[in-house]
């Protein structure tokens, strides 16, 4: 077991552990800190597990100073009274969290409540409705976007992938507010751009290949037997102007029968062929997933796994449950978001994913510390306090300083009780404090 001292040299690493030392010995600050840094006391880490001979059956935490510069984290330090550092008391440290699918080009959140009609029934009445609503959510949709931003933060992102419509309706005008919003919210959030051919690819190639050019990360798409009737064309398009630009490739896939699976089954097959797209293909909801069983869902995720092509889940509940932890067993990278928040599709996100994590934990029956604290993952993007064995592994001397101060006592709590986020530092500023 280590000891403390060695605990605090561990965390260090080489570019720290001199610090460590010569705290533990003088138990005091030897140098007036510089302005560009941020000192906080109080801050509480997780340190390890306590396990009996069946499981674990506590997570142990202990208090220390964190030092920040240049977005950083310089050093962890023995905790202790600091001249001029902000006082955590006691709150826990955790990653800050990434929403990893949501559209912030297209939100009611800042104007007045409204629920979704029921009027529309599929996919394609929705799309029938945005031609006629999406002119006029265009005039607010920047200021709209910010609020957005900011309900997120206030739940502990400092990331989000977005994703944006690109179709005649709205041509470039939702890429081009949301640019516009994100500029403005730059010094404390940062996100990823998918280019959405919401009402369809075959209405919207032209302006797809113009917004490749204008500084979006991901090709999307959606539903292509569905909406473009056919699953070759759609994904071939799709692919090849990711290859041409150099981007990553996030398609929506909502069809759950044989056309959901053959979508599957190519999207694999042609990243296969193109290497570069390994690590940079995701699926976004696929519920096809949910409907299969057995050895097919074994071999489709191995193959998923191989190809190195991620899940993004909202983790639904009802007639759909994906099979995340078999995704899991075999290596898929399955990350979450809260895709709506308020609006023509969806009156009920929140904006939180600590909230994506504790309903995980609900849907597939993880309640033990351990389970729990693992759960934690699907919300920051996979990373953790603590490996399975109970090592540090976050944070570390150097990792860019962005985090949050939650009401709990460990990550297990805070993923069962939906703890609060008491603050948000994204690279080393804070950004919103509750």
């Amino acid at each position: 077991m280590l000891t403390r001292k060695a605990f605090l040299q561990q965390i260090l690493g080489v570019m720290g552990a001199g610090l460590v030392t010569n705290a533990w010995a003088a138990n005091s600050v030897h140098q007036e800190p510089e302005k560009a840094q941020i000192i906080l006391k109080n801050v509480r880490l997780e340190t390890g597990f306590e396990r009996d001979d069946l499981e674990v059956t506590r997570t142990k935490t202990d208090l220390f100073v964190l030092v920040i510069e240049e977005g950083k984290i310089k050093s962890i330090q023995p905790n202790r009274d600091v001249n001029g550092a902000i006082d955590a008391k006691g709150c826990l440290l955790l990653p800050a969290t990434k929403d990893m699918h949501i559209h912030l080009d297209k939100t009611y959140y800042g104007g007045e409540w409204k629920a979704r009609s029921k009027r529309q029934k599929s996919v394609k009445d929705m799309i029938a409705l945005e031609e006629k609503i999406l002119p006029g959510m265009l005039k607010t949709s920047t200021e709209r976007a910010e609020k957005l931003i900011e309900l997120l933060q206030s739940k502990g992102s400092d990331f989000a992938r977005s994703h944006v419509n690109i179709e005649p309706a709205s041509q470039l005008n939702s890429l081009k507010n949301l640019q516009k919003a994100l500029e403005h919210q730059k010094e404390g959030f940062s996100a990823e751009l998918v280019a959405f051919p919401q009402h369809g690819l075959s209405r919207s190639e032209g302006l797809m290949k113009e917004a490749a050019q204008m500084g979006i990360d991901f090709i999307g798409g959606l539903d292509p037997f569905s909406i473009d009737g056919s699953v070759e064309k759609p994904i071939d398009f799709t692919v090849q102007l990711a290859l041409d630009y150099q981007k990553g490739i996030d398609i929506h896939l909502h069809e759950s029968g044989e056309s959901g699976l053959k979508t599957v089954q190519y999207l694999i097959k042609k990243v296969n062929k193109n290497p570069f797209l390994k690590g940079k293909t995701f699926l976004s909801h696929c519920f096809i997933l949910g409907k299969l069983e057995g050895k097919q869902l074994e071999e489709i995720a191995q193959q998923l796994a191989e190809a190195q092509i991620g899940i993004i889940s909202t983790i639904p509940f009802g007639k759909v449950i994906m099979p995340i932890p078999t995704l899991h067993q075999h290596g898929v990278s399955v990350m979450t978001g809260t895709d709506s928040v308020v609006d023509h599709w969806n009156p009920f996100g929140t904006g939180s994913m600590i909230q994506k994590a504790n309903l995980m934990a609900q849907l597939y029956g993880y309640s033990s510390e351990l389970e729990l604290s693992r759960c934690l993952g699907i919300a920051t993007g996979n990373v953790l306090p603590l490996d399975e064995s109970g090592q540090q592994q976050w944070p570390k001397a150097g990792d860019k300083a962005s985090f949050n101060l939650v009401e709990a006592s460990c990550s297990a709590e805070a993923v069962a009780r939906n703890s609060p986020v008491k603050a948000l530092y994204h690279e080393g500023k804070c950004v919103y404090k509750g």
